[in-house]
C-alpha cells in the first residue's frame, strides 16, 4: 500500500505542478508553491499536507502532456483537458497503476493563485485530493 500511495503521491504532484492547458493558460509561468491535501476513506490517520515547489516556463505551458512524470515505470496519459476561461479540467489514466481520475483547478483573475480538487480511483479505492498554489515570483537558476 505505501508504495502504491508513494506513486500516487508522485503522480498527482507531478500532475498539480505542471500545466495541464492546450489553450491560452491562465497561468503565469515561474515558481509556484503548491500545497496538496489528500484524503482516502477508511484511512486511520488523515494523510499529512504535502508542500512542493516547482518552476513552471514558459514552454511548460505550451506542453500539456510534459505535465506527466517521465517515469519509465509510469504509463499515465492526461486526457480530456480544457480550458474554460479560468477553470482547467482534465482526466488522467495510468493503466499499469490501475489508476484513473479527474481534475479540476481554477486561477484568479491574474494567474497567481489557484484552487482545484482531483478525485482518483487506485484499483477500487477512492481518493480525493484538495490543492492550492501561489505564484512564488521568477524561478531561481
Amino acid at each position: 500500500m505505501k508504495t502504491r500511495l508513494t506513486a500516487l503521491t508522485f503522480v498527482v504532484v507531478g500532475l498539480i505542478a505542471t500545466p495541464l492547458l492546450a489553450e491560452a493558460p491562465p497561468q503565469k509561468p515561474g515558481k509556484w508553491q503548491i500545497k496538496m491535501q489528500m484524503e482516502m476513506p477508511g484511512m486511520p490517520v488523515k494523510m499529512p499536507e504535502v508542500t512542493t515547489s516547482v518552476c513552471v516556463t514558459e514552454e511548460d505551458l505550451k506542453d500539456p502532456q510534459s505535465a506527466v512524470p517521465n517515469d519509465p515505470k509510469s504509463d499515465c496519459k492526461v486526457g480530456d483537458y480544457e480550458v474554460d476561461g479560468s477553470t482547467v479540467r482534465w482526466t488522467v489514466e495510468c493503466p499499469s497503476q490501475k489508476m484513473k481520475g479527474s481534475g479540476e483547478i481554477t486561477f484568479n483573475a491574474d494567474g497567481t493563485r489557484y484552487e482545484g480538487t482531483m478525485e482518483m480511483n487506485l484499483d477500487g479505492q477512492e481518493m480525493s485530493t484538495k490543492y492550492t498554489a501561489t505564484h512564488q515570483g521568477a524561478c531561481s537558476k
